[in-house]
């Protein structure tokens, strides 16, 4: 009875020395679960050393596309909290359009001056502008017919189309031929030779001249809108020209209807085209007799400046019939801005937006400030206004900005061949469409980014592969330094003023 009096007591006592005991421990066991919850997950030995690439042009044409140190692709909560002046943070489950390529128009006057060069020339500028050793151009424009450069064979300026008579009408298109792109024709089997799956986009600067109402001329005028087979015609003359380029293996990936349908010139191969003329020719004529022809060739619509796309595009597109068969729309850059676009794909967005021209020239001779407004305007604004592909005027001219066909005396190719010596300059259009085209695949998709406008500006994408690429220019005077966010990986960079750069990393 004693040892059970005992043992009571005794089990009395020690209750509130094992609840204690029990406290202690759940707290200890609660201080280490909540370490392991609050201690970050270490990064793997390949995020450990992740790099980003990166590529460099200044203004001072110290650095011209020029790979750089690789960068230290970082954990976010690891690094330092020293100020920077700009964040850039990289959304890639926000996606916005899929790019088509970019390139430049192989005009006649560009295959000319390049078929000019000796061999050896002509291949290594061909690799520098069509491998992935050099730009990686993957879009060609070019003019079905004259433009305002063309040239026949001895260089001399050529106003032509593919079917030309000297008098009366061609209902049938027994006259026409491809005979006189024969050197246009050659250079371009040169490049798909090193590029097959090239893109090209052709765009015709006037219809034959018998198409014409009023004065029966290349230069000016518009289409006879009082005789139905004239459109009948045209439509049979897009037709036979695709096929006669796919015939020499050049298939063609899309057409404008008219370049810069508002403006003619008596100067060169001009023609206006009114939005409301578009559409019935596309509604009734063109899109009809691709489509009996069982050709796939996109057919876009305007080719013309920012300023009045919105207004000619609602137009065309507004027509429900016509943009049954119109894949899209296309812009050029010397009136108005990139924003433009923008408004087209807000009222049109299951329609695409195409970048099609733009030329610089001696009228702004500073290579940095060239770079500067390129980049804003073409490589970065355009798709970040929807554009799917971005391209610049002709790819070659000579020192004089020629040979012309009455056209602009002073504009600049993306290369300068000068024909007496052979000496190739590649000038800020060269390196400022590098750093996009060299980097962003057709198929890339178009990801989120922030920027400020008019400081540094950039637009990044996600390659079919999976590589990330940001493109980025300063267009201040002072360098900035800067970081750039994405999924809890940062990196670093300052970049100096009036200067480009093109960053590539694996997630």
């Amino acid at each position: 009875m004693k040892r059970v009096l005992l043992r009571n007591k005794l089990s009395g006592r020690m209750k509130p020395v094992i609840v204690f005991a029990i406290c202690i421990i759940l707290l200890l066991l609660w201080l280490v679960l909540r370490s392991f919850r609050e201690e970050p997950v270490p990064p793997s030995a390949e995020q450990m050393h992740a790099e980003v690439e990166a590529w460099l042009t200044t203004g001072d044409q110290q650095h011209l596309l020029a790979p750089q140190q690789p960068i230290p692709l970082l954990q976010s909560e690891r690094t330092s909290s020293s100020p920077l002046e700009a964040t850039i943070t990289i959304n890639p489950e926000r996606t916005y359009q899929t790019m088509d390529g970019f390139g430049a128009a192989m005009t006649g006057s560009s295959a000319h001056l390049m078929n000019q060069l000796p061999q050896e020339q002509r291949e290594q500028l061909l690799h520098d502008l069509f491998t992935s050793e050099g730009l990686n151009l993957d879009m060609v424009r070019h003019t079905i017919g004259a433009s305002d450069y063309s040239v026949d064979a001895s260089g001399a300026p050529a106003s032509y189309t593919y079917d030309d008579v000297e008098s009366g009408t061609d209902y049938t298109m027994e006259h026409f031929s491809i005979d006189q792109d024969r050197e246009l024709v050659d250079m371009l089997q040169q490049v798909t030779h090193l590029k097959p799956h090239m893109k090209i986009m052709g765009t015709p600067w006037t219809a034959p001249a018998w198409m014409k109402y009023g004065e029966k001329t290349l230069h000016g005028w518009y289409l006879n809108y009082e005789d139905p087979q004239v459109y009948e015609a045209y439509a049979q003359y897009f037709v036979r020209y695709i096929q006669a380029y796919q015939d020499k293996g050049l298939p063609i990936y899309g057409i404008t209807l008219q370049n810069e349908p508002g403006f003619t010139s008596p100067n060169y191969p001009s023609m206006s085209m009114g939005a409301e003329e578009q559409a019935h020719f596309i509604r009734d004529y063109l899109g009809p007799a691709l489509k009996k022809a069982e050709l796939d060739t996109r057919i876009i619509t305007y080719d013309h400046n920012w300023d009045e796309g919105v207004e000619y595009t609602n137009q065309v597109l507004g027509d429900k019939q016509a943009a049954t068969y119109i894949d899209g729309s296309a812009f050029h850059c010397y009136a108005g801005d990139p924003s433009a676009m923008s408004e087209v794909h807000d009222r049109f967005p299951d329609k695409s937006i195409y970048f099609t021209e733009c030329s610089g020239g001696d009228w702004s001779p500073d290579f940095g400030e060239n770079l500067s407004w390129q980049m804003s305007n073409l490589m970065i604004g355009a798709p970040r206004n929807w554009a799917q592909s971005v391209l610049l005027w002709n790819i070659a001219l000579d020192p004089q900005g020629g040979p012309t066909n009455g056209g602009c005396e002073n504009c600049r190719g993306v290369v300068t061949i000068d024909p007496e010596s052979g000496k190739v300059d590649k000038n800020a259009e060269y390196y400022a469409l590098g750093h996009i085209s060299k980097f962003v695949r057709p198929g890339a998709v178009r990801v989120d980014s922030n920027q400020e406008q008019g400081k540094l500006e950039n637009v990044a994408f996600r390659n079919p592969g999976g590589t990330l690429v940001m493109v980025a220019v300063n267009t201040g005077e002072e360098d900035t330094s800067f970081k750039v966010v994405m999924d809890g990986t940062e990196f670093h960079y300052s970049l100096p003023a009036k200067s480009a750069v093109t960053f590539r990393w694996k997630t």
